[in-house]
């Protein structure tokens, strides 16, 4: 690789990147996931890792609008909001004045790379009716006048990708089967199996490495015997078992709790996320099945299982 080649690859992070590379290959990431994650090249993460400090500077252009918000758009960017009209609105709240062709043309290096290692990666498909996979998220925003953390549950069909999420202010069992039992009166059936995270609403001992299995809390047994559906757990650490369900929670947090954040009630919180789903995210084309989640819920609703 010649010497002008590497000084290009060492210019494509910043000093806070390589921060951010460094303590990621510490904690056990491997070298692609950071760079996906990241929105860089894979060769970058590895001659990265290769440095004992970090680059002297990054080279950018003078006198753009977006200069002094990059470090934002970037830290947007690795916790996975790559909706350009999200990142906009939040740079405007912050005193961003330029417009959204700049905005994009920083972006898209980084999307194309990020999309390169996306099919790179074998996905795990499920037929219709199959599968539903299970997550919680968090976030704070206010409810009646004062600041509260939301706890949402957000349950996505392994097929068509539709999903429901439902907010409430715990994650403990009640909550969680109550969710549950939400989705799939959503939906208007059960699925073959649910797909959980090791949670302890629903887990009491994960998947072993060698292929032990979990062994379930026995309400949520309980649960399983009354709907009809198989109980399943991701193995620990095994992030791409159960992606979808992760990645709608990054969906629902940028999207959705970016757009509304004040609420009147509980109840109007979950009457705003339901008409959110049917107007916004079932209408959405998803990126990996190239067709419009309603459309292609269509072909797997026949596929679950009565109420």
């Amino acid at each position: 690789m010649s010497s002008a080649t590497n000084h290009v690859e060492d210019e494509m992070i910043s000093r806070e990147d390589f921060v951010k590379i460094k303590a990621m290959h510490t904690a056990g990431m491997y070298q692609k996931d950071i760079a996906s994650q990241l929105g860089i090249h894979p060769k970058t993460v590895k001659r990265a890792l290769t440095r004992d400090a970090a680059p002297a500077r990054v080279r950018v252009k003078r006198g753009s609008k977006l200069d002094p918000f990059r470090a934002q758009v970037d830290e947007m960017l690795g916790r996975g909001i790559w909706n350009g009209a999200v990142i906009l609105r939040e740079l405007q709240k912050v005193g961003y004045r330029g417009g959204h062709t700049i905005l994009r043309e920083y972006i898209q290096p980084k999307r194309a790379l990020r999309t390169a290692t996306d099919r790179a990666t074998v996905r795990f498909e499920t037929p219709p009716g199959q599968q539903l996979q299970s997550d919680w998220g968090q976030v704070e925003v206010w409810i009646a006048g004062q600041r509260q953390r939301v706890h949402f549950i957000v349950k996505t069909l392994g097929y068509s990708r539709r999903f429901h999420f439902w907010c409430t202010d715990s994650e403990d069992a009640e909550h969680t089967y109550e969710g549950l039992i939400r989705t799939f009166e959503y939906l208007g059936g059960v699925t073959a199996e649910v797909l959980v995270d090791n949670q302890k609403a629903a887990v009491l001992m994960p998947r072993g490495s060698t292929g032990q299995a979990a062994v379930f809390q026995a309400r949520f047994v309980d649960l399983a015997l009354v709907y009809g559906f198989e109980p399943t757990a991701c193995r620990p650490y095994r992030a791409r078992t159960k992606g979808k369900d992760e990645r709608m929670v990054g969906y629902v947090k940028h999207n959705f709790f970016v757009r509304y954040q004040e609420f009147d009630s509980w109840a109007h919180l979950n009457q705003l996320a339901e008409q959110w789903l049917g107007e916004a995210a079932d209408q959405r084309l998803h990126g990996t099945v190239k067709e419009v989640v309603a459309v292609r819920f269509e072909r797997e609703k026949g596929a679950l299982k009565a109420l």
